[in-house]
C-alpha cells in the first residue's frame, strides 16, 4: 500500500474525547479495583524479583515522534543484557508474575499515563520500540505508514494478530487507519476487555523468526 493511500493528516475527532471519557468513567466506577491493582501488582513484582517495578522504554509514536512509556516489569532485571531484545515464545527471562501479567495484559496498565498525556490513544496501532520500528521499516515496504495514526493500548492488529507477525501487523494497522470509527473502537475495547478477563493475551511466536 502506497503512503498516499493512508489517511495521514487527520485524527478522528472522537478519539480524544472517547479516551478521556472511558478513563474517567472507569476510574470512578471501578475505583476499588484500580487501587487493588496498583497495590497488588507492584508488591508481587517486588516480592518475586525486587526492583525496578517499572520497565521504561522509548517508543515510536505518530509521525515517528519518540515518547517514553512505562510498563510493569515482567522479565528478570537487566533482561536485555542476557537475551534478545524481542520477546519470544516461552522466553525464560519472563518471571512467573510477569507471565500472568502478560496473559492478562495488565503489564501495560501504566501506559494509561501515556494516554492521559495524549501520546497514546486507547485504540490504535501498537507503539513499537524505536529500534524495532526502524528495523522493520528496513525489512518491510511501507511499514512506516502505520505511524500515520496515534498509537493505541489495543487495536485491530493486537487482537487479530496475537502471534505478532510484523507483516500481518502492518496489514491490520493500515486497515484500522482506513476504517477507524467510534463503533469500531468500542468493539475493539470490548473484545480487549474479554481478552484480559479470559487470559488470552501474549502469544508472541511471530517475533522468533525475525
Amino acid at each position: 500500500m502506497a503512503p498516499d493511500s493512508v489517511k495521514s493528516s487527520r485524527i478522528p475527532r472522537y478519539k480524544r474525547p472517547l479516551d478521556l471519557f472511558v478513563l474517567m468513567a472507569a476510574h470512578i466506577a471501578l475505583a476499588p479495583i484500580w487501587i487493588a491493582l496498583w497495590v497488588t501488582i507492584p508488591t508481587a513484582i517486588a516480592m518475586e524479583g525486587g526492583r525496578p517495578i517499572f520497565f521504561v522504554q522509548h517508543r515510536s509514536g505518530r509521525g515517528g515522534r519518540e515518547f517514553p512509556i512505562r510498563k510493569f516489569r515482567t522479565m528478570i532485571p537487566n533482561a536485555d543484557k542476557v537475551g534478545p531484545a524481542w520477546t519470544t515464545e516461552s522466553d525464560p527471562r519472563v518471571t512467573r508474575v510477569g507471565r500472568f501479567l502478560r496473559r492478562t495484559g495488565l503489564d501495560e496498565l501504566p501506559e494509561i499515563l501515556s494516554i492521559w498525556k495524549g501520546d497514546m490513544s486507547l485504540v490504535g496501532p501498537r507503539a513499537l520500540p524505536v529500534e524495532e520500528q526502524r528495523h522493520l521499516e528496513q525489512q518491510i515496504p511501507n511499514f512506516g505508514d502505520r505511524l500515520n495514526a496515534v498509537p493505541g493500548l489495543t487495536g485491530l492488529a493486537q487482537l487479530r494478530n496475537p502471534e505478532d507477525d510484523p507483516v500481518e501487523k502492518l496489514r491490520y494497522d493500515l486497515e484500522y487507519i482506513e476504517q477507524a470509527s467510534l463503533l469500531l473502537d468500542v468493539r475493539l475495547l470490548v473484545a480487549s476487555t474479554l481478552n484480559t478477563l479470559f487470559l488470552r493475551w501474549d502469544k508472541r511466536s511471530g517475533k522468533s523468526s525475525q
